[in-house]
């Protein structure tokens, strides 16, 4: 048995996978303790793990970002990433560092986190020998530097041979050197700030640092890369939808294969303004006689959704997706990266829109891969929404190609692929 530290900014769809994680150690036996947010408590308790609270410093409610942190308000793009970056995710370093170092008085064996917790920048810059194994758990699209690719976070497709290279050259000096130029540097003063030590690399490309980088996907939904670090192992999604014992709504039996059905969601998280995708979806396809669209509001009384219910509209706060997805011709989604997952796991094609925080790369492997169109926007039209879902369901191609990489998905180990990781680790630390 290891001991092991997950740990988590305090985001929704940041600690949910690592959750599914703590379950699977946790069964085979391993000591675990979570570091997050307060309102993860109960979560994490239940999941078998022993709770570890974040600093209020570094806590806060990401049900409200805008609340939270006001002034990312009205801002997009490069000034909306720098916003975020630097205010939700590094400014906690500092007090995300000294909670690790307290939970580290504790004899750890390995040290477990998801990409934007920015304390193990601090914990890194020590020398090997005198900190745990650090493992990076990808549960957001691999973000690397590599030259086969365009810099993450801005949704550029990869560019093949010399002129490709180049291209991506250009764009990392830019990005580096300009748009990420003072989220960097503020990255460096916190860390030197915090460790006495210098960062060395980008801020965003310390995964390829850590002893092993555990990628929650499969190779056919991810780039190429002829410089891939050796470090890197895919496994496959973190969850795969398990069978429900939920109560199916009354109108489920107008699934019965009649007519094409489109599920649209826009997650537990950001569906606070259906005028997003849901209402789109609803109103781009109202009243079409071959097709059913299927809305799920992530908890949110369907009553909230406003205006007039179509007739071949159907609405559920929750709905299981181990019933739902099999049955399911076309998926609306933001593109949140668990939810696309659980859709190419059943082989079913996307309809994407969402162009903030790490979907816009979400957004660029459906599109790249071939599963799905990519609206390219946070908030589509009515047509938009439609003519794109009808191109979906009248090409092959979409539906062929999710089932290739349902199939890869199916053959993944998904999260007991990190078990093996972890015996390795351990194994060669009492070696050395």
């Amino acid at each position: 048995m290891s001991s092991i530290l997950i740990c988590s900014t305090p985001v929704h769809g940041h600690v949910t996978p690592l959750l599914a994680v703590t379950r699977a150690l946790v069964a085979a036996g391993h000591d675990v303790r979570f570091l997050t947010g307060q309102r993860y408590r109960e979560a994490v308790e239940a999941a078998g793990a022993a709770f570890l609270p974040l600093p209020a410093v570094a806590d806060y409610d990401d049900r409200s970002m805008d609340a939270a942190f006001p002034g990312r308000v009205g801002l997009t793009g490069p000034a909306g990433i720098r916003f975020d970056m630097i205010e939700i995710f590094l400014k906690p370093l500092q007090a995300q560092l000294a909670a690790v170092r307290v939970a580290l008085g504790t004899p750890t064996d390995v040290v477990m986190t998801e990409p934007l917790f920015t304390g193990i920048l601090g914990l890194l810059v020590e020398p090997a020998h005198s900190r745990p194994p650090i493992v990076s758990l990808g549960i957001l699209p691999l973000g690397t530097k590599s030259r086969d690719t365009a810099p993450f976070g801005l949704g550029v497709l990869p560019m093949g041979g010399p002129l490709g290279r180049l291209r991506n050259a250009v764009m990392t000096v830019m990005a580096e050197k300009a748009v990420f130029a003072p989220v960097q540097r503020f990255a460096e003063e916190q860390v030197l700030a915090a460790t006495g030590r210098e960062l060395g690399g980008f801020f965003l490309d310390w995964p390829r640092r850590a002893d092993a980088l555990v990628q929650f996907t499969v190779p056919e939904f991810e780039y190429p890369r002829s410089d891939l670090p050796a470090s890197v192992r895919f496994v496959g999604p973190v969850s795969t939808s398990a069978p429900s014992s939920a109560t199916l709504p009354d109108w489920w039996g107008e699934l019965d294969g009649s007519r094409r059905v489109v599920h649209v969601s826009q997650g537990t998280v950001a569906n606070q303004d259906y005028e997003e995708l849901i209402l789109p979806t609803i109103r781009g396809l109202a009243d079409a006689d071959d097709v059913v669209v299927i809305a799920t509001t992530g908890g949110r009384p369907v009553s909230s959704i406003p205006g007039r219910i179509p007739s071949n509209v159907y609405l559920a706060e929750y709905l299981p997706y181990d019933e739902l997805l099999p049955r399911t011709d076309v998926m609306v989604t933001n593109g949140g990266y668990g939810g696309v997952h659980f859709a190419l796991r059943h082989g079913v094609p996307l309809v994407v829109a969402g162009m903030t925080e790490d979907k816009i790369e979400v957004s660029a492997r459906i599109q790249w891969s071939g599963v799905g169109v990519n609206l390219r926007t946070n908030r589509p039209s009515d047509d938009a929404v439609a003519e794109a879902v009808r191109e979906v369901l009248r090409t092959p191609s979409f539906a062929d190609a999710a089932n290739r990489i349902g199939v890869a998905i199916a053959r993944s180990p998904g999260v007991a692929g990190l078990l093996p990781i972890v015996d390795e680790l351990v194994s060669a630390r009492a070696r050395s």
